[in-house]
């Protein structure tokens, strides 16, 4: 009963199959079913080594295999000398004496359930094709009489292709008078006598077996005739009048007349009743008519007609398409039936002729007894009431006189209870909202109704998301989390009842959280992209993150490989061309996976230009041309041209011509006398490209100069010379040999005559000049093939002398404490003997009007570049006696000095007390003390105390007008206990009081007072630590007052060489003016702008005026001994720095 249902179970899942026979796992007993075999027939070629017959079948128990070769049972060992394979029923025959196996074989695979039954397999061993040996007589015929040579080509191996040509192998010419036929014989319809030769040999050629072979040569005889008798047409191919023609469908029509008739007849074709089809061909000029794959509706009657000038005549061709069996729709399947059912097995083919059916069973003839409940109708067999014995292999052959078809049906009779195919408690896993497929695979007869139900539930599941297949199997739509849990499959049909129980897990979903992102990446670095995913925990052991480029998976790192990947992150090392592509990150597990793409771009610079040709060579200009390289995704911004010439500078390349990047050609001015070549490199965003390859060398044809020396300078470094310098042509510009100059030169305004040199060096000095008076100068170059273009005309001066005269009716006008306006008179031109240059303005301290005695002298100077006659002077100390003087200057030196004038400076404010401390802090006052100012600008008169309660808010201000100059300290009383103040002290003198110094201070509790004078006052080391930091603070004071009154000296003569010689300003740029304490190099000087900006241009009116604060105070640092600096006059408010 075991095998029974084994064998049962096999045909019920062959239903499922396109297989015919029975697709179980083979532990179960099932019935042979051929898997494998050869598909027939098979051709023994010659020159293959080997040819496998193959039979293979699965089953259970294991089939095993018999043959049989012409209807004959065989043994392939010793019937054939051949071994079969192990488990399988196939053999490999070896090339050798394959005559002995030819024929047509058959694979039986049989097991104690049953046998299959393979279809038949015709093996062909064909001869090697040869045509016989025969002598062959001459064809002697009249001129315009018919010809046929016979090829009669042996049969072989197709395709069989037939041609005919002479020994020499010369094709013979082909035309509506000659032509061969398909049956590959050669047709003459009139002999001439250019036919006759003795050399017309067939050859036949079969492609499959690589052999060519030849027939006896013919010779062919055309016996002249004065005139041709006309002769009216009759066919040589076919005989008679009509024909029939039997094709298979599919195959190939080939219909053919070949008439013969003087003159030659013409074939026309027709189709009775309707038209040719439109497949129809038309070949072997006019006398073939072809159909490939012919089809049912092609048949019918054809008609071919020869006709010439003489008459005509017909042939009728009956076209009758067939066509070899087939299944109709399909082969009969397996069946599984009830006991006691009735089983329908329909073999249903079609074919032309009609085929005959036949019906085996395990491969032997039904044998129909009289207790037999079978019945054959034909292409149908009826099992009436099927019992279990009924099961087996049924065999349905199909033959017709184009081939046979054959089929295996397994058919299984068997009453079953149901069995569960699928494992007991599989465990099931989706990710949510997914769709999920749980398997409940069932094995019955009759077939089982299968129910699903959840969690012990004894309702089955519903809802649309759920649906149950014919195979049991549940599948449930857009999985949740709540659909996990426990699932039971019932089956049950009338033999009986089972179940198995199905877990369902749903994982969260896998999802690329972080996507890779595009990323343009500079050729040669390293290129990174990230990509980071989200999944369910309980899937971590099988969680990756994949990379692939352009579809093809990235292996691991290796030593060899430019990739990097860990952890999400994908790097490439040293990025070249090769890498740009899209790169896809995927984030899977088992269950699911995400992916995210990015776009890598490679930029890198342009490849080299390719194709570099010269064209339009003309004598000193020639036009390039290129095809631009690839630019790797970053556009030619511009293409350079460059040059090398082997005359001056072999090897060298220099720059000719810039060309934008939308431009391909370039027309090249070139110079004379070089032989050049030329390349071209294309420059992007990222660099400049690699040059192309250099063209061939391009040789110029000498010529005069076509340019003159330019930046021509004329200086005059002693007073009564003058020298002149100029930028020399290049090499590459001389255009010929011989380059030499000529300096013309003539006193501006004065001489008409130019006076000549010709110099080959860039410098030439003219001695004995007047000082400082105007030249014309113009220099031309010339060669040895003539003179450059006209040059042009320059001016320049002689050298320069010191000048002679001092400005007059120096004024001044004292403007406040520390600003002076001084103005003078210009000197006349003539006395400066060269370019001026600008005024010095110098002032001396001679003495304070608050001390008698007088102090060090205090020089400082300014200079004021440009053609003026004011300045304004900053810096002086207020209440103080000055001398000032003014000298003109020029490129060579300073002139002599103006008469001086002294002037005093009014009186000023102090400057801010240099300290201010808080002492002696009681419960309601505090003693302040502080130091006179180092400088009073004036006679002190006393001090300003200001205070204020800070505490929390700011209180309302206090003053104290202490009316003393001598007084140092004051004691503030009636404060607040416990309370923080802000003290305010400033110096005064008649003027005003200068700025504030702050303090800050706090009174004290008296409990505090009180601790303090307990645990302080009464010790000796107190006393004499504050006696000894009150004798230190008073030697301070002293020493800094001593110091300040002696005069101070300002550090700025560290900075005097970091600014330019006067000489390199703008002479007329009156904006700027030197600063300076000493009367030595009143041209190196420090610069300073008044409006924070250098160089700037500036129109000054007379009342113009350095930079003041509202006080009138000079804004900026001013120098001491020896120190200078510049200002520079403004109209706004701005900084000045020394």
């Amino acid at each position: 009963m075991r095998s029974l249902w084994s064998l049962g179970l096999a045909f019920l899942l062959a239903l499922t199959t396109r297989a015919r026979g029975l697709d179980i796992p083979l532990e179960v007993e099932q019935l042979p079913t051929i898997t494998v075999q050869t598909a027939g027939p098979v051709i023994a070629l010659p020159f293959e080594d080997s040819f496998s017959m193959r039979c293979e079948a699965k089953g259970n128990p294991q089939p095993v295999y018999r043959w049989t070769k012409d209807g004959q049972a065989i043994d392939p060992l010793f019937d054939l000398g051949v071994k079969k394979e192990r488990n399988n029923g196939s053999f490999v025959i070896h090339s050798g004496r394959l005559a002995q196996f030819q024929g047509k074989y058959q694979c039986y695979a049989s097991n104690n359930l049953g046998t299959a039954v393979s279809e038949e397999i015709e093996l062909i061993v064909p001869s090697t094709p040869k045509f016989p040996k025969e002598k062959i007589d001459p064809i002697v015929v009249k001129e315009g009489q018919p010809v046929i040579l016979e090829c009669n080509p042996p049969q072989g191996i197709p395709p069989r292709k037939i041609y005919w040509m002479t020994i020499g192998l010369q094709h013979i010419e082909q035309d509506e008078r000659v032509s061969m036929g398909h049956d590959g014989n050669l047709y003459l319809s009139n002999a001439l006598e250019k036919d006759s030769r003795r050399d017309y040999c067939c050859f036949a050629a079969f492609s499959a077996i690589r052999t060519i072979v030849r027939k006896t040569a013919m010779s062919v005889v055309v016996k002249s005739s004065y005139a041709i008798p006309e002769r009216r047409p009759s066919l040589l191919v076919p005989s008679g009048v009509q024909s029939d023609v039997w094709l298979v469908k599919g195959e190939e029509l080939v219909l053919e007349c070949i008439a013969e008739g003087f003159p030659t007849p013409v074939i026309e074709w027709t189709k009775r009743r309707e038209k040719l089809p439109k497949r129809a061909n038309i070949k072997n000029y006019g006398k073939r008519l072809t159909i490939y794959n012919i089809e049912e509706e092609d048949g019918g009657k054809y008609m071919c007609e020869a006709r010439n000038s003489v008459g005509d005549t017909v042939h009728y061709f009956n076209v009758i398409v067939e066509e070899p069996p087939r299944w109709q729709p399909e082969p009969p399947k397996g069946q599984l039936a009830v006991v006691g059912s009735d089983v329908h097995i329909k073999c249903s083919a079609s074919g032309k002729p009609r085929p005959v059916i036949s019906w085996r069973k395990n491969g032997q003839p039904l044998d129909d007894g009289p207790s037999s409940n079978r019945q054959v109708l034909d292409d149908t067999i009826v099992l009436h009431r099927a019992r279990p014995e009924d099961s087996a292999v049924y065999q349905c052959e199909v033959s017709n006189r184009h081939g046979t078809i054959l089929a295996n049906a397994n058919i299984m009779i068997i009453n079953l209870p149901p069995r569960m195919l699928t494992k007991d408690y599989q465990r099931y896993s989706v990710v949510q909202g997914k769709d999920i497929i749980m398997d409940c695979k069932v094995f019955s007869s009759p077939p089982s109704t299968v129910s699903w139900n959840k969690d012990d539930t004894t309702e089955s599941v519903e809802g649309e998301r759920f649906s149950v297949f014919k195979n049991g199997s549940l599948q449930i739509n857009q999985a949740g989390k709540e659909d996990s849990g426990e699932y039971v499959c019932f089956a049950t049909n009338s033999e009986g009842k089972s179940a198995i129980t199905a877990l369902l897990d749903v994982k969260d979903p896998t999802q690329i959280v972080e996507p890779p992102q595009d990323l343009h990446i500079l050729s040669g670095t390293t290129a990174q992209l990230t990509c980071q995913a989200e999944y369910d925990i309980s899937l971590r052991n099988e969680f990756q993150i994949v990379w692939s480029k352009d579809g093809e998976e990235i292996p691991p790192f290796t030593e060899q490989s430019r990739y990097f990947l860990d952890d999400g992150m994908l790097q490439i090392i040293n990025v070249n061309q090769s890498d740009k592509g899209t790169y896809t990150c995927t984030a899977r597990t088992n269950l699911d996976q995400d992916t995210a793409s990015a776009l890598v771009t490679v930029l890198d610079v342009p490849d080299a230009p390719e194709d570099v040709e010269l064209s339009e060579q003309k004598s000193w200009s020639v036009r390039l041309a290129w095809v631009p390289g690839d630019d790797h995704n970053s556009s030619a911004t511009e293409f350079i041209v460059e040059y090398e010439e082997s005359q001056w500078d072999p090897g060298t390349w220099r720059e000719l011509q810039r060309v934008p990047g939308n431009q391909v050609t370039a027309v090249l001015t070139l110079h004379g006398h070089l032989n050049y070549q030329f390349r071209v490199y294309a420059v992007n965003a990222i660099g400049k490209g690699p040059p192309s390859n250099p063209t061939d060398r391009y040789k110029t044809p000498p010529a005069a100069p076509d340019k003159n020396p330019e930046n021509i300078k004329i200086q005059g470094h002693l007073p009564h010379q003058m020298d002149i310098s100029w930028e020399p042509l290049l090499p590459v510009e001389h255009n010929g040999p011989g380059l030499e100059y000529k300096l013309s030169y003539r006193k501006l305004g004065v001489e008409d005559i130019w006076i000549e040199h010709l110099v080959k060096r860039h410098t030439f000095v003219v001695k004995n000049t007047p000082t400082f008076v105007p030249y014309e100068i113009k220099i031309q170059s010339r060669n040895s093939h003539g003179w450059g273009p006209e040059p042009k005309v320059v001016t320049g001066y002689s050298g320069e002398d010191l000048p002679t005269a001092s400005p007059r009716d120096v004024a001044v006008e004292v403007l406040n404490t520390t600003l002076l306006r001084v103005s003078w008179t210009r000197v006349a031109q003539a006395t400066l003997r060269g370019h001026l240059g600008g005024y010095n303005v110098h002032w001396l301290r001679k003495r304070s009007l608050l001390h008698s005695n007088r102090i060090p002298e205090e020089r400082h100077f300014l200079t004021f570049p440009g053609n003026r006659s004011h300045a304004m002077v900053p810096g002086l100390r207020p209440f103080s006696e000055y001398r000032l003087t003014v000298n003109v200057f020029n490129k060579r030196g300073n002139g002599p000095n103006s008469d001086p004038v002294t002037f005093q400076t009014p009186e000023g404010v102090p400057e801010q007390v240099p300290i201010l401390t808080v002492s002696n802090a009681q419960r309601d006052s505090i003693t302040l003390v502080w130091a006179p100012p180092f400088e009073a600008n004036g006679i002190l008169m006393g001090y300003l105390l200001q205070y204020q309660l800070i505490n929390e808010t700011m209180g309302d201000m206090q003053e104290v007008n202490v009316s003393s100059a001598d007084t140092t300290q004051w004691l503030l009383q009636g404060l607040g206990e416990m309370s923080k103040y802000m003290f305010y002290l400033s110096a005064c003198t008649r003027v005003g009081c200068g700025p504030q110094r702050m303090e800050e201070g706090s009174t004290v509790t008296e409990a505090s007072l009180a601790s303090l004078h307990l645990g302080v006052s009464t010790q000796g080391w107190f006393i004499g630590m504050m006696c000894a930091v009150a004798l230190l603070t008073l030697t301070v004071l002293i020493a800094c007052f001593v110091t300040r009154n002696k005069g101070g000296k300002y550090a700025v003569k560290e900075k005097e060489d970091l600014h330019p010689e006067v000489e390199s300003q703008g002479m007329n740029d009156d904006t700027f003016c030197d600063y300076s304490d000493s009367e030595e190099n009143p041209l190196k000087a420090s610069q300073c702008s008044l409006d924070g900006g250098m160089g700037g241009d500036s129109d000054y009116g007379d009342e113009e005026e350095c930079q003041f604060n509202e006080d009138g105070s000079f804004i900026g640092e001013y120098s001491g001994h020896k120190n200078r600096g510049t200002v520079r006059e403004s109209n706004g408010p701005s900084r000045v720095t020394a």
